[in-house]
């Protein structure tokens, strides 16, 4: 397995770092753009919850986390701040069928991370909260 791990300030003027971080993990891996793209806006989707609302008014760290299994082919993006705890799964799925005015505001990022992604776990251990996504590589690498 191979594991690396970016720890930064959670601001939004780290987005660049922090996608280039995991693009680079990808990369090394022959990720296919049209799989890279889903987790691009999963990673974007998930980091800008951290900068914008883990520390709110403030600022902390944050950790990002690129597990890659080899049998099959899985990466495995693990995201770690010690904010606020707040599950984004908890949320209801938004009402797809419900008119645009009717619907409420939000939870379509997570949504979208839900159904992009393979698995989605959460969970508040030890003063930090732990957000897993996974995307099994292989399946869209046999494929091409």
């Amino acid at each position: 397995m191979n594991k690396k791990e970016l720890t930064l300030e959670a601001t939004m003027e780290n987005m660049d770092e922090v996608l280039s971080f995991v693009d680079d993990q990808l990369l090394y891996y022959n990720c296919p753009q049209r799989v890279q793209f889903p987790i691009d806006v999963a990673v974007e989707e998930l980091y800008t919850n951290i900068a914008s609302y883990a520390y709110s008014p403030e600022t902390g760290p944050a950790t990002v986390r690129v597990e890659v299994l080899e049998k099959p082919i899985t990466v495995i993006i693990t995201f770690v701040d010690h904010g606020v705890p707040y599950d984004p799964l908890a949320k209801a799925d938004p009402d797809l069928d419900a008119e645009i005015e009717d619907r409420s505001i939000g939870g379509f990022g997570i949504f979208m991370v839900k159904n992009s992604m393979d698995d989605v776990t959460y969970e508040y251990r030890d003063g930090a909260n732990i957000l897993t996504i996974k995307k099994n590589l292989e399946e869209d690498l046999d494929e091409e």
